[in-house]
């Protein structure tokens, strides 16, 4: 493999394994907030054990998260230097901004948070909570911005050999960097919805504390439905805004090879790049395609054979990871409209087996997410920032496929330590329950 590849593979690892604690911290925050707030407004003495609970998680969660986030802005100067130099006076600004102002202002008040229990007062604590949940979550936004700037470059100029800014509220209001904000936050309440339910299923099955964590599951399923269906929302301008900025995408997603009006869409497919066609096609929906892309059913959707084969997608990731975060929305949406219902009617004691489903089901969502950021960043490829630089032109010239070799090893150690640390640690303080 040569220093492309190596350097691709390294970050997409460290990105992917960050990104495992990035959605539990963006959701988990404002659930801890909410059950503080419920102590801090009615004194149940019930919702102060399940925020010190749920928030112990939350800062195991975010520790380690932290230690993973800071390696990904090392290696755009260490293994992508060239994309750095070239972006660096557009893409800089909202990573600055975001260190600066969002990630200051969130560790702060974590500080003040952990340290403030007996020395501030029932509702400025939790007030500094949800402080915490907003900066967690502008922290986010900026970060978000700078990639939806790499999706749909906008407010820029090319002089002296780079991209340089001219309109930063142009990047600051890109509608790709806000639905792509949107879709990760509400992805992060389905992430934290979930871990509720599954840590809280886990100690109903076994008879501990049913009170706390009944009503935890409940206030979780409650965060987890509103995630899913708002992520359904936002996924449908997700697929328009695609279609419009980004037809090479949309086509890989779908699978779509030849360009028509009227596009039906294909419920059952799968594709053979190598034939330029679908090996297997079923079930087709007249005009549903055009709908999902243009909300028009006439409207023409561009297939991939309209691109030159260097500029299309990798086309198997990109479909099947669609196919399957969509299956896997669908199922949230009823299986934590199910935990509503069952917790409503105070029936959730009597159907052991659905708590089972609910605590096996406690890792789909980060799969789901994951899965999300494949579709979006394999399929920009073979783009580093869409339509004006290749990901080939942003790697390092200087560094040799050994100095990655050794860098990726490292890393792999390193976050594999740091994955068993979390794991343990979650588990631990997870599976001793609320402290009364």
């Amino acid at each position: 493999m040569d220093t492309l590849a190596l350097s691709r593979l390294q970050f997409a690892a460290t990105a992917m394994f960050h990104f495992l604690f990035v959605p539990l911290t963006l959701g988990l925050a404002w659930l801890v907030a909410w059950f503080e707030t419920r102590y801090a407004r009615s004194g149940d003495g019930r919702y102060l054990s399940m925020a010190r609970f749920w928030g112990k998680l939350f800062l195991i969660n975010f520790a380690l998260g932290v230690v993973t986030g800071i390696t990904l802005e090392f290696q755009l100067g260490m293994n992508w230097a060239e994309y750095s130099k070239y972006t660096g006076d557009v893409f800089g600004a909202p990573l600055a901004i975001e260190g600066l102002a969002a990630f200051f202002l969130e560790s702060t008040f974590i500080g003040v948070w952990i340290f403030g229990w007996d020395r501030l007062s029932a509702k400025a604590h939790a007030a500094v909570m949800w402080i915490v949940a907003f900066a967690a979550n502008m922290s986010a936004l900026w970060i978000l911005l700078a990639n939806g700037w790499m999706q749909h470059p906008v407010g820029y100029i090319l002089r002296n050999g780079r991209a340089e800014m001219t309109d930063f509220r142009a990047l600051l209001l890109n509608p790709y960097g806000w639905i792509e904000f949107f879709h990760t936050v509400f992805a992060g309440w389905i992430v934290a919805g979930f871990f509720v339910m599954g840590v809280s299923a886990w100690h109903l099955l076994r008879k501990n504390q049913e009170d706390l964590f009944e009503r935890s599951l409940g206030a979780g399923a409650v965060f987890a439905l509103a995630g899913s269906l708002l992520v359904a929302g936002v996924g449908d301008m997700s697929a328009v805004n695609a279609a419009k900025t980004q037809p090479a995408k949309f086509a890989a997603m779908e699978a779509v090879w030849e360009t028509r009006p009227a596009a039906p869409y294909t419920l059952l497919a799968f594709p053979s790049p190598k034939d330029e066609r679908n090996a297997f096609e079923a079930l087709k929906i007249p005009y549903g395609l055009s709908l999902m892309a243009f909300h028009s059913p006439g409207a023409e959707v561009k297939g991939l054979k309209a691109f030159p084969p260097q500029d299309r997608p990798p086309v198997l990731p990109v479909f099947l990871g669609f196919r399957i975060m969509v299956s896997l929305g669908l199922f949230f949406i009823l299986l934590s409209g199910a935990a509503v219902l069952l917790r409503r009617k105070n029936l959730l004691a009597e159907y052991p087996l659905f708590l089972k489903v609910i605590f096996f089901s406690l890792p789909l969502p980060y799969i789901a997410v994951q899965l999300g950021w494949v579709v979006t960043e394999l399929g920009r490829q073979p783009w580093a920032v869409y339509g004006l630089m290749r990901t080939a032109e942003g790697v390092s010239k200087t560094v040799t496929p050994a100095q990655v070799w050794l860098s990726l090893g490292g890393f792999t150690l390193l976050y594999s330590a740091i994955g068993a640390i979390d794991f343990w640690l979650l588990a631990k303080y997870a599976r001793k329950g609320m402290e009364a």
